[in-house]
């Protein structure tokens, strides 16, 4: 099979390399394969850059060496095999997901990865799209509403409102009766009302104190905008982050970072919204698995999800 690999930690998107692996025949010849685990053939997969500065890329979870490995974590395609254990999905059943972080990962054609990490793709959801909305969805959702408890009424600051993670959260924050608040760029105004954002600050020309107090800051950015949200929240209420841990603390709330997980019966909410045009992917640049490093390599700059298709 073809397969992207990655073997030196420093030399970033430009130590890519595209080579060929034996394609796997069977649950048994395909290396990592577990307990309740289930082979699919990738039609498309998502890849964010800063997977490479993970230290799961690089190492197992005994913190062993474990080059040369697949990135990529976001996947849709088709099951060809299943394991002992497995449950919730049949072999041709066409699924969306997310891959284990410290295992070979999606920009392949085929990948191994726990059944329970993946929900089935509607036959009417294009694979692109599948892909395209399971780390950002994933990631909005969990922010949104597991972490920072959003409820219909309440206000929220969504950074970055008219990236990828932005854009679906803005819409999610909408649908859930919220007041959203976008941030961003100037040039990016536009888009983030488009996505639902009632509001929108220009991070490097407005103060974002003049929101007056939120119930809410969902934060992509860190940095200084991060510091800076800490003073608009109202008593009670949350910062978000998936920047990391942070000093950032509002008076009389709560600060909570966190990483996404792979969550079925979300993934299900959040395809049934898309089939139901109540949420949309921010997709940008969709290219081929034999073009792909070239593009990750690319200075252009891109707007949107790049999803790799490896079937077409």
């Amino acid at each position: 099979m073809k397969a992207i690999i990655v073997t030196d930690q420093t030399a970033g998107t430009a130590g890519m390399k595209l080579v060929d692996r034996p394609e796997p025949q069977g649950l048994e010849d395909l290396s990592g394969a577990n307990y309740g685990d289930v082979v699919v053939q990738v039609h498309a997969s998502g890849f964010t850059a800063d997977e490479l500065s993970w230290p799961s890329t690089w190492v197992d979870r005994l913190g062993r060496d474990r080059t040369p490995s697949i990135p990529g974590h976001e996947l849709a395609g088709v099951v060809t095999a299943l394991s002992y254990g497995t449950t919730g999905l049949s072999v041709g059943q066409r699924v969306f997901g997310l891959t284990d972080w410290v295992r070979d990962g999606t920009l392949a054609e085929y990948v191994a990865v726990e059944a329970r990490n993946l929900a089935p793709l509607p036959g009417d959801v294009d694979f692109a799209v599948g892909a395209a909305i399971v780390m950002p969805g994933l990631t909005a959702w969990q922010g949104l509403f597991d972490h920072g408890r959003l409820r219909a009424g309440q206000s929220v600051i969504v950074h970055g409102a008219a990236g990828v993670v932005g854009s679906m959260a803005t819409q999610l924050a909408r649908e859930a009766g919220a007041y959203v608040i976008g941030t961003g760029r100037a040039t990016h105004r536009q888009t983030a009302l488009d996505f639902g954002a009632q509001q929108f600050i220009d991070l490097d020309n407005e103060a974002l104190e003049e929101v007056g107090k939120v119930d809410l800051v969902f934060d992509v950015l860190g940095g200084d905008v991060l510091m800076q949200s800490a003073g608009v929240i109202k008593p009670g209420g949350t910062l978000v982050t998936i920047t990391g841990p942070t000093e950032a603390r509002p008076v009389g709330g709560l600060t909570v970072d966190f990483v996404v997980i792979p969550d079925r019966a979300q993934l299900n909410e959040i395809v049934q919204r898309v089939r139901d045009q109540r949420l949309r992917p921010n997709i940008g640049t969709t290219v081929s698995l034999n073009d792909a490093i070239s593009v990750f390599n690319s200075t252009d700059r891109r707007k949107g999800k790049t999803i790799i298709r490896i079937l077409p």
